[in-house]
């Protein structure tokens, strides 16, 4: 994609949606990285179906500590790899209380130090609770920014900083829920939709299929 392409695929999806949400469920910056951090090899979809029963009962650090590890775990069971991420999610409301005040800390470092979150999860709360132009690079993002020509890389940090680069900053704060949104429900990976795809003309595989 050239610079140009860029500026109209972006132009493009915020005319459609000028104001992405992240599909998970959350009412606090602390719901947000919880759900975010049960979210991994799941569906927003099963997150949000447990995280409703589980932040009724806990919506904050403290009170998940004191629900304790077995009701948190049978909460969240219906969730893939729940035990370690319950175990995850305790620790890091340890850490919170202990050493934030019972606060999400707003640092990349300091949000890392969390047990069960990686630099895709701090990013996600970096970008939607304190509105910073991250790049949180999950399949999705990987996938639709090597098949458009994009941002190509190797690996999700080569393309988060791909993305940084290229991404005019003006649609930086909202690009990475453009980007899962459009790899989610268009941009597919093993049937992407490119007879309804709105940015067709500047993707190198959707312009490669007109010509052919």
């Amino acid at each position: 994609m050239t610079p140009a392409d860029i500026e109209s695929f972006f132009a493009t999806l915020a005319a459609a949606n000028p104001r992405p949400q992240t599909e998970l469920a959350y009412t606090s910056v602390f719901e947000l990285l919880a759900a975010v951090l049960l979210s991994a090899q799941a569906t927003d979809v099963s997150v949000n179906k447990a995280t409703r029963r589980l932040f009724a009962l806990a919506p904050s650090p403290k009170a998940m500590l004191d629900l304790g590890l077995d009701r948190v775990t049978e909460s969240i069971r219906s969730i893939g790899l729940y035990r370690t991420k319950a175990k995850n999610l305790l620790e890091t409301c340890r850490i919170l209380v202990e050493q934030h005040g019972g606060e999400v800390p707003r640092t990349r470092q300091a949000l890392q130090a969390l047990p069960g979150v990686g630099r895709k999860t701090a990013n996600v709360v970096l970008n939607v609770a304190f509105g910073e132009p991250t790049m949180a690079v999950d399949t999705h993002i990987f996938r639709v920014a090597n098949r458009t020509g994009l941002a190509p890389g190797r690996n999700p940090l080569d393309v988060e900083e791909a993305l940084l680069r290229r991404v005019p900053p003006k649609y930086r704060v909202h690009a990475h829920h453009w980007l899962i949104l459009h790899g989610r429900y268009v941009c597919q990976a093993r049937k992407p939709q490119c007879d309804r795809c709105s940015v067709r003309a500047w993707c190198d595989q959707g312009r490669h299929l007109q010509s052919a």
